[in-house]
């Protein structure tokens, strides 16, 4: 998949109940989400953007805003990875992680295919641009360790405690 240049991409910005999110869209689908600092913010309006990156961007700022206040458990809103064949067969495997479960690096490795990949795992877990989507918190290191977050250990922490508080399992 060919990189989408800046022009191609649409940027919006909303309020959710954890704070203020970023979603960045392609025509092909959501391509990064982040929790912007106050001075990294943009207008939420964001500017001209192409029709259907834009249709995407506001897509995933609705479904990340009911996923964060605990309505909202699968996202379908398209999603536009940039990654490695491999990088891609990781984030594939983890968002085929249920809401509410965990698995380890190792278990994630297997079914991603590679066994004995669980450092690599994590490397392409950390590569991940997506998260909540691509659902990277709910890998733990062994013996149920948090490991690592892009978002930092507390907000996994809150991710973690906002699924068990489901219901669900």
């Amino acid at each position: 998949m060919r990189k989408p240049a800046e022009s191609e991409l649409c940027v919006r910005e909303g309020q959710t109940a954890w704070g203020w999110v970023q979603v960045t869209a392609s025509a092909e689908g959501l391509v990064a989400l982040d929790w912007p600092s106050p001075q990294a913010r943009r207008s939420p309006a964001g500017g001209d953007c192409p029709a259907r990156a834009a249709r995407f961007a506001w897509q995933a700022l609705a479904e990340v805003t009911e996923y964060l206040a605990g309505s909202r458990r699968e996202f379908s809103v398209p999603l536009a990875p940039e990654g490695t064949e491999f990088t891609r067969r990781v984030w594939e495997a983890c968002r085929r992680i249920p809401y509410g479960r965990t698995v380890s690096y190792g278990e994630l490795a297997a079914q991603a295919g590679s066994p004995r990949g669980a450092r690599a795992v994590g490397q392409a877990l950390g590569r991940n641009r997506i998260p909540l989507l691509i659902p990277c918190h709910r890998v733990l290191a062994g013996q149920g360790a948090l490991g690592g977050f892009g978002g930092g250990l507390e907000m996994k922490k809150r991710l973690l405690d906002l699924e068990s508080r489901s219901g669900l399992y």
